[in-house]
């Protein structure tokens, strides 16, 4: 088969699985749905490694038009494929994590009605996300970008009958849209400025167009700052970060294996695979440079911080998806690109691990999502646990683990950077990865250990609020008696398929993605990189760096971190809640999620219905309704009414009339003579 055909066989295989489930599930049957798209989504993911293994011996890059759909003056607007190492390692992770979810889905949405349907939705989302990672031009990259959007709607929103899961997926469109208008402004801006959609056409011209202003009226900008800032608004709303990342936490809603699917290794890395692939764009600004890492800063602690306060075991995992995506972010920014995408690729295994875990829990817990109905599954669920246990050694940056050879990356090129923003995001990063360490094993002990609290009465936990966001499956929960156990194989055979690159990705990847030749010719790798020349003159290895960090500052930070929530949680419970009530101030402000949603509803939505109500009411109503409409037939009726009595029938009246007219006219004419 020429590569060009298994190209299109890589994004066309999930949409025949797609359109095979969604439009014929009902004659298929249940099994059959799962059997083809499962099937097709392998078939993907095998071709994605005979890609990369092409691209890796015989055709390193390949960039070409699959066919015009339109042509607009000089401009063409195409469907084409760039095929590169960068391309090529979201491929193998897009299909590979689908592959797993696919299987996955068959125990977990075994009983669910729509079951057909959500096999078509999630081969959907792959089609998607594969179109957006092989796309060649701005066109294609939008039309993936929305296709991912619009089908995370349809996912988010899955259970349509529940209010809380409309509410979500909702929310979640509507942020992205706000993401999605800058992202469009800045194609725009593209078009404007360069004449073409076309990636290899654009990064090869930008350096010309360095001291350009951007044609903002009143607004000094360089263009390419503008550009840059405007495409990376887009990266806010789909990977989810301040001030765009209230939607992600409440798309929790959705069915579990979608929070693996979309918000641990696809979507919500969207922004960052399109950061890195327009490299050339940001490296010729340093301003927006500096924007993103400050970002991603905020984004990667303060997102954090919400994670410690969370109950309900999914958005724990989610609060940790919104810090690590910050650190991937605060990578970006600092020019280390490649790191960035490195840690993309790590975090997407064991979150994806992560996710479906705490999935696999809440199947045996009944769709009981809070952690403090849980404690003691160690015994009941061994594979749980241990997986479990493997995904937040990773998540917590454990040396030789997956994550700490991306998440450690990340602070040095950090550490190295000169820009401005480079000492809060330091900060930032260091003081996160205790953060992240508390966070992830205070949900591990009060899931796998301690004492068993599942199959009480659990309506009156202490220091519970009316407006705490417990999202349950179908909220049920263990009866009393019951013991929870092991899922089917469907649900803990992904677990373990994916607990094995958790552990083992990093250590192997690492040498060849930053300190080798991998990325050469996907990202720009030019003076900027002033930090990851540092660092590779610095390694020695995948073994020594590993043994490095024991000397190192956040080793020590995460070994803390996990200390702390074991002592906390499993020695002295009383000092959690102690501190509680002392900083009530501080534990309500991270209980409203620093009083973002509250704000977002009082200001925009708020504004509007304002903003609505007035139009109704004034604009409606008494302009429209009351003074054109009805003000005109009043005056019309009014007008009809004096001339009315003239109509007397008497010829003199018609006659004395006609002379008064007459009179005027020629008094009128008089005047303009």
């Amino acid at each position: 088969m020429e590569m060009q055909s298994l190209y299109l066989l890589v994004p066309l295989a999930p949409l025949a699985g797609a359109i095979a489930a969604g439009l014929f599930g009902k004659v298929l049957g249940r099994a059959w749905s799962h059997r083809i798209t499962i099937a097709l989504v392998a078939v993907s993911f095998f071709a994605s490694l005979a890609i990369l293994q092409d691209v890796l011996t015989n055709t390193p890059y390949f960039n070409g038009t699959v066919y015009k759909w339109m042509s607009s003056g000089n401009t063409s607007f195409e469907i084409g494929f760039l095929i590169d190492r960068l391309t090529v390692m979201m491929m193998l992770v897009v299909t590979f994590v689908s592959l797993m979810v696919h299987i996955y889905t068959i125990g977990y949405m075994q009983e669910d009605p729509g079951y057909q349907r959500f096999f078509s939705y999630i081969s959907l989302f792959t089609f998607s996300m594969l179109m957006l990672v092989m796309a060649n031009n701005f066109m294609q990259l939008f039309f993936g970008w929305e296709a991912v959007g619009l089908v995370s709607y349809l996912l988010i929103g899955f259970w349509y009958t529940r209010p809380t899961a409309i509410y979500a997926n909702l929310k979640a469109f509507l942020v992205n849209r706000v993401g999605d208008f800058g992202f469009l402004l800045g194609i725009g801006l593209v078009l404007m400025v360069f004449g073409t959609l076309d990636y290899q056409s654009v990064f090869n011209s930008a350096h010309l167009h360095v001291s350009d202003s951007a044609p903002i009226p009143g607004l000094p900008v360089s263009l390419l700052t503008a550009i840059c800032i405007l495409l990376f608004i887009g990266a806010m709303g789909k990977s989810a970060q301040f001030p765009l990342h209230v939607w992600l936490p409440d798309s929790m809603e959705g069915p579990t294996p979608i929070s693996a699917l979309i918000h641990a290794a696809t979507m919500v890395t969207a922004g960052i695979f399109m950061v890195a692939r327009m490299s050339p764009l940001f490296e010729l600004s340093e301003t927006a440079l500096s924007f993103v890492m400050v970002i991603g800063a905020i984004t990667a602690l303060f997102m954090g911080f919400l994670g410690i306060i969370q109950n309900d075991i999914k958005r724990v995992v989610a609060y940790s998806t919104l810090s690590q995506l910050g650190y991937m972010t605060v990578a970006l920014g600092a020019s280390a690109y490649s790191v960035a995408v490195f840690h993309l690729m790590t975090h997407a295994f064991f979150k994806a691990l992560l996710f479906l875990a705490a999935g696999s829990v809440i199947i045996a817990m009944h769709h009981d999502q809070d952690i403090r109905n849980m404690g003691g599954l160690r015994k009941y669920m061994p594979i749980t646990w241990i997986t479990s246990l493997i995904g937040s050694l990773a998540l917590i940056g454990t040396p030789f683990f997956s994550g700490f050879y991306s998440k450690d990356s990340i602070i040095e090129a950090v550490a190295l950077s000169n820009l401005p923003g480079s000492g809060f995001a330091y900060f930032a990063v260091v003081a996160g990865v205790f953060v992240t360490a508390f966070y992830s094993f205070r949900m591990y002990f009060l899931v796998f250990h301690g004492e068993e609290r599942f199959g009480k009465d659990h309506h009156d936990h202490e220091g519970d609020h009316a407006d705490e966001e417990i999202s349950t499956d179908h909220h049920h929960g263990l009866a009393p008696g019951q013991k929870p156990h092991e899922p089917s194989w469907v649900v803990t055979w992904p677990l373990i398929a994916l607990a094995i690159p958790s552990v083992l990705i990093g250590f192997i990847t690492i040498e060849p993605m930053l300190y080798g030749e991998f990325f050469l010719d996907s990202i720009y790798i030019g003076p900027a990189h002033h930090a990851l020349e540092e660092m590779r003159t610095e390694f020695h290895g995948a073994g020594m760096m590993a043994l490095h960090s024991l000397i190192t500052l956040p080793l020590w930070l995460a070994a803390a971190g996990a200390g702390s929530a074991w002592y906390f949680y499993m020695k002295r419970p009383d000092i959690p809640e102690a501190i509680k009530q002392k900083f009530s101030a501080v534990y309500t402000l991270l209980e409203q999620k620093y009083y973002f949603d509250r704000f977002n509803d009082w200001f925009f939505a708020g504004g509007a219905r304002g903003a609505s109500r007035f139009l109704w009411k004034f604009g409606d109503v008494k302009l429209i309704d009351g003074l054109f409409v009805n003000g005109s037939a009043k005056l019309v009726g009014m007008f009809s009414g004096v001339l009315r009595g003239f109509q007397t029938g008497y010829v003199y009246h018609y006659a004395f009339w006609m002379i008064i007219g007459v009179s005027a006219l020629l008094t009128v004419r008089t005047w303009f003579e």
